[in-house]
């Protein structure tokens, strides 16, 4: 029979498989409350995202189920399934490749997104980071408690970054986005792990199916 030592392994796999889509699926739950930060770094479409990698992950893991209750002799379950891991590491690669390049540009997409604030947004971002305007203090400052007006706002240093919201936005987007797709990437290690060890589950399975009818043509004397 298959070696308690690689299914205790397959099984480890496939407990970080659910974990990985059960945290995908809570955390797209949980991104989507309103937070202004959160949502410039996360959009409805990133988190959407996540979510069907998740529910993916997740699918996987129930067929993984049904296929290793199977009998021995039957591996189309691990078959699937590993079509399915396959899948599995293409939807990993899109959505992390997605995010990254997306954290490679953005200064001027956290720009298009300032834009498309409310007034009261952007004065919650000024008042929080005691900034001014996006990029400078005339890129669509907004009067609030820190910038009292339009004067204030021209009368900070331009040498100085921390004045301007894009470096205290972008400081926290960069941090959010590049740990959100590092940690995308990493679930492609339990996959593609998971996929090599169901294969080696298929291999062992065969090979102790084809020493059983070996066995049984011998008339069950066994080998000597």
């Amino acid at each position: 029979m298959v070696s308690k030592g690689l299914m205790g392994f397959w099984a480890l796999l496939d407990f970080l498989l659910l974990a990985a889509g059960g945290m995908s699926i809570a955390l797209s739950i949980v991104w989507r409350k309103p937070d202004i930060l959160m949502n410039l770094a996360l959009n409805d479409e990133f988190l959407t995202a996540g979510m069907v990698l998740g529910i993916a992950l997740c699918i996987t893991f129930l067929v993984s189920i049904g296929a290793v209750v199977q009998r021995n002799h039957v591996t189309m379950g691990f078959v699937i399934l590993n079509y399915l891991l396959i899948v599995d590491a293409i939807i990993v690669v899109v959505v992390g490749t997605m995010i990254w390049f997306f954290s490679l540009r953005q200064r001027a997409e956290m720009h298009l997104r300032w834009n498309a604030l409310s007034n009261e947004q952007r004065i919650t971002l000024q008042d929080e980071f005691k900034c001014c305007g996006y990029f400078n203090a005339t890129d669509t400052t907004v009067g609030g408690n820190f910038c009292v007006s339009q004067d204030f706002a021209n009368g900070l240093a331009t040498n100085n970054t921390a004045n301007f919201c894009v470096t205290p936005i972008t400081k926290f987007t960069d941090y959010t986005l590049e740990n959100t797709f590092t940690t995308i990437y990493g679930y492609i290690s339990v996959v593609l792990s998971l996929l090599v060890c169901s294969l080696c589950v298929i291999k062992k399975r065969q090979e102790e199916e084809r020493f059983k009818r070996i066995d049984a043509k011998r008339g069950g004397r066994g080998f000597v």
